[in-house]
């Protein structure tokens, strides 16, 4: 007797094993690919990015950044003046993820 495919959940899929759930575990958290998205266009300040992104509170891009940073996607530079002014901008790890966003984009404007 032929046994049934099991499908995981979601949260039990081993990113170690899956390239698909290894990328959605690092940028499937709301509001990330949006902030990528903008970063593409360039560096940016933690109030260009809060403007850009309607409804996002200070806290959650407070944290999606941290994430972001801590994954390795995005830079954070510190510049040493007062007012204190902070930049984001991706890394090379980051620039990676260009082809996948212009994918969506597409997608998204052609449906």
């Amino acid at each position: 007797m032929k046994t049934k495919t099991e499908i995981k959940p979601y949260k039990d899929l081993d990113d170690a094993t899956c390239g698909v759930a290894k990328t959605i575990k690092i940028i499937g958290s709301k509001w990330t690919m949006l902030i990528l998205r903008d970063l593409f266009e360039g560096k940016k300040r933690f109030g260009e990015l809060q403007r850009s992104l309607t409804g996002i509170s200070t806290k959650t891009l407070t944290v999606r950044l941290q994430e972001l940073e801590r994954d390795k996607l995005i830079k954070r530079k510190v510049y040493p003046v007062v007012p204190m002014k902070v930049e984001y901008s991706l890394t090379p790890r980051g620039e990676s993820l260009k082809n996948i966003i212009d994918d969506m984009r597409a997608w998204g404007d052609s449906h």
